[in-house]
């Protein structure tokens, strides 16, 4: 199987599932669409040859996929089964038809709006991990995807942890991680905590909000280094239109320092909601309820057929309006 390519994988049976096509790869799995025992297309995670026939690295995946499949959150990519058939090593989640990569690319940068609901998710999904001792170790725009109703979905808990793990105990030379989006204490190969994944989170919303990563470069040892040592170029600089504390929560979760970053994904989380409802407070401002507004027309019409009584009666109007618009701006407080 050392030399296999994916495409000859297409049509076999692994387990309860059937392969259909390939949909996707990263450095260590295949992602293939398949029919599995239930109703539609399953997203089928296949460990590459060279992984797979590790034994060491082969059960380490195993296991982290299993941790990973007990994380149930309404914002983490749900694992149906693991397992091992013949000479494949596979995990089966819910197939998922769209992803943050994906959107960039088609779209280009997202409006602010859209991206503090994804990072709201995100950072639901990251706090209920934290917490439960898992550090995702990967987070990306590749590892975010979307249900069909928008909501944010992280995918691939336990596949860096597993890689952690096997590099410690083999001392086999091997990436940990995404060098783009790496962290500074990631990349210096220091311990790591949930604060790491905020920084990783900083490079996502940076790139999902400009189109662009602050740092990069061929060199893997440079782009090292930049994480480490170089201030990124505020996004504002890049995008004007993004508001002033958008930028401060994506450059506070770049700080070089974890100390210096949010304490939590919970901290984070509490910004996010403050910032989105400021938003929705701004967006509301002048909105008058359409019933107010119907009624203070009506009574302007009626008075314009009575002289000075009409005056006063669109005073009056709109006297309804603004104070129907404060009401609806108190309310919303």
């Amino acid at each position: 199987m050392a030399t296999l390519d994916p495409e000859q994988l297409v049509g076999r049976q692994v387990g309860q599932y059937t392969l259909e096509r390939i949909i996707g790869q990263g450095g260590f799995a295949w992602v293939f669409a398949a029919k599995g025992p239930t109703e539609g297309l399953s997203a089928l995670k296949v460990l590459k040859p060279r992984y797979a026939g590790d034994r060491q690295f082969e059960s380490r995946f195993r296991n982290e996929s299993r941790v990973a499949s007990e994380l149930t959150h309404r914002n983490i990519v749900r694992i149906l089964d693991v397992g091992h058939v013949d000479d494949i090593t596979y995990f089966a989640m819910d197939l998922y038809p769209d992803s943050l990569r994906s959107r960039i690319d088609r779209d280009g940068p997202l409006p602010e709006a859209d991206l503090v609901r994804i990072a709201m998710d995100v950072a639901a999904a990251l706090s209920f991990a934290h917490s439960k001792g898992v550090v995702h170790r990967d987070i990306k725009v590749d590892n975010i995807l979307f249900e069909k109703d928008g909501t944010a979905v992280v995918t691939d808990f336990g596949i860096m942890r597993a890689v952690s793990g096997y590099v410690s105990d083999t001392g086999v030379n091997m990436t940990i991680g995404t060098p783009s989006y790496m962290s500074p204490e990631q990349a210096q190969g220091r311990q790591l905590d949930g604060r790491s994944d905020l920084y990783a989170m900083g490079l996502t919303l940076y790139k999902a909000a400009t189109g662009e990563l602050p740092f990069k470069s061929t060199d893997w040892f440079e782009l090292a280094r930049m994480h480490v040592e170089d201030t990124p170029t505020p996004p504002r600089s890049l995008r004007p239109n993004l508001s002033r504390r958008f930028e401060l929560v994506i450059l506070k979760c770049l700080a070089k320092h974890p100390d210096d970053r949010y304490d939590s994904a919970d901290a984070l989380l509490a910004e996010l909601k403050g910032l989105d409802d400021q938003r929705r407070k701004t967006e509301t401002f002048g909105h008058v309820d359409p019933r107010l507004q119907e009624a203070a027309e009506a009574a302007a019409r009626a008075g314009a057929k009575k002289g000075t009584l009409g005056i006063w009666l669109v005073v009056i109007a709109g006297v309804v309006v603004v104070v129907g618009a404060l009401i609806v701006i108190l309310a919303r407080r």
